[in-house]
């Protein structure tokens, strides 16, 4: 049994407007889908992707009008987006003269990085990795030969690598593979792959035990969803987790796709994601995202819904 990557990274933003012109205008990624949290429907929950919403791409939200995050461990802490090799002199110069808050390029854990954060102080990193590629977006304001690629790796923060290791490799199969400084001056980050490995399946620990608890809030991440390729294969995780006496939410049905949720001991929430039905589930392609989805569980509440939603324009 193996996870085939990252599915797809859940933050939480207190600025839906702000948030939805970032993702789509800077950084020129589609928003694939506008529906809500559907544990709490007085939140969007903003879906941003390729052209195609392809599983591994998707960098979604949660607005919520929360405080800052507080940044320390026991948290998600930076989330890489893959871009073609070559771009990142590009990219740096676009986000500088766009104003946005943006690091020097250097070679980090033997890949071109650049560190960036958004509005609220989400922690971005753009790699450039020959991973595999999206699909491009026709209305994107990024030229296609530079667009965004996907998600991965994913660094998570814990004051002990032990425990999570041992989450990691036993239960999730995940693999070891080399370590390397992290580049904000506190520990070790160590790199776990998983699947075919690559920069779109990698998940980074970073060891800080003398970094303050975080405390979540906007500019900060929710969770982190993996890959699987289908109901079956989630219903054999689901099982395996559950063996290891591991708790777990029991499958939930998102309608775009099936989870399964969980917490590593650092306390990072954790999410097998399955790759299908998909977002053109319930709207065409060629549309996804402009108007408000709902699944069909939802749907006899639309007007209480719409009603309780900030416009994004």
């Amino acid at each position: 049994m193996q996870l085939t990557g990252i599915h797809h990274l859940t933050a939480i933003t207190a600025d839906a407007a702000g948030n939805n012109r970032f993702y789509t205008e800077t950084l020129g990624l589609r928003r694939v889908k506008k529906t809500v949290n559907q544990d709490d429907t007085s939140a969007y929950h903003l879906f941003f992707a390729d052209g195609a919403g392809t599983p591994g791409t998707d960098i979604t939200f949660f607005d919520w009008p929360a405080a800052r995050e507080r940044r320390g461990t026991n948290a998600i802490t930076r989330t890489s987006l893959r871009v073609p090799e070559g771009s990142l002199d590009w990219w740096a110069g676009r986000l500088t003269d766009l104003g946005v808050s943006t690091g020097k390029v250097t070679n980090l854990d033997g890949r071109p990085s650049v560190d960036v954060e958004d509005r609220e102080g989400q922690r971005l990193r753009l790699v450039a990795a020959p991973t595999p590629a999206g699909q491009p977006w026709d209305r994107s304001p990024v030229p296609a030969e530079h667009q965004i690629r996907g998600l991965g790796p994913i660094t998570i923060s814990v004051p002990e690598l032990a425990p999570t290791e041992a989450l990691l490799t036993q239960v999730m199969n995940m693999r070891r593979v080399r370590d390397y400084a992290s580049p904000d001056g506190h520990g070790q980050v160590h790199v776990f792959e998983m699947g075919d490995g690559g920069a779109a399946a990698e998940l980074h620990v970073a060891v800080q035990p003398n970094l303050p608890r975080a405390r979540q809030g906007a500019g900060g991440v929710h969770h982190v969803a993996f890959r699987v390729p289908d109901q079956a294969a989630l219903s054999d995780w689901t099982a395996r987790v559950g063996q290891f006496r591991v708790p777990t939410s029991g499958e939930v049905e998102r309608y775009y796709f099936r989870s399964l949720y969980f917490r590593e001991p650092g306390g990072n929430l954790f999410e097998l994601a399955t790759d299908g039905p998909g977002f053109d589930v319930d709207e065409p392609r060629d549309s996804m995202g402009e108007g408000l989805s709902l699944p069909p569980f939802l749907e006899g509440r639309r007007t209480q819904i719409e009603a309780g939603l900030k416009p994004l324009a």
